[in-house]
């Protein structure tokens, strides 16, 4: 998914993000083998540093997490509903709203959480 239309970044901590065409793009530095430990992260940076409204319509959802070295022992199931959760309230209103969802782990430059969350139809026009 392109980052068409994008706003700067907001954040200077683990977590940053900024507003792209149809929703959200969020960026979340280090990776741990715990799940639960991103689902607060990300509400509280959301509630305090980037005050956003959902927005109602079906999403596509697009998280890739790379890694450098050896493959993390995390399971990107539990990694995507986490974060899925977290951004209930805040990008979409539940998490029922999402009709695509892609998670991916690929080897990068650095430790790294990517999640964009755009609603559906908005990068084709409709």
């Amino acid at each position: 998914m392109p980052s068409l239309g994008a706003s700067e970044w907001t954040g200077r901590g683990k977590v940053r993000a900024r507003e792209i065409a149809g929703g959200a793009e969020i960026a979340i530095d280090g990776i741990t083998t715990q799940a639960r430990y991103y689902k607060p992260l990300v509400y509280e940076f959301f509630r305090k540093d980037f005050p956003i409204r959902p927005k109602g319509g079906e999403f596509e959802v697009e998280l890739i997490m790379e890694y450098v070295g050896e493959v993390p022992r995390l399971d990107l199931d539990n990694l995507a509903k986490a974060l899925l959760d977290a951004l209930k309230g805040h990008v979409f209103f539940d998490d029922s709203q999402i009709a695509k969802l892609l998670c991916e782990r690929r080897a990068g430059e650095r430790d790294r959480i990517t999640v964009r969350a755009v609603r559906r139809g908005v990068l084709e026009g409709n």
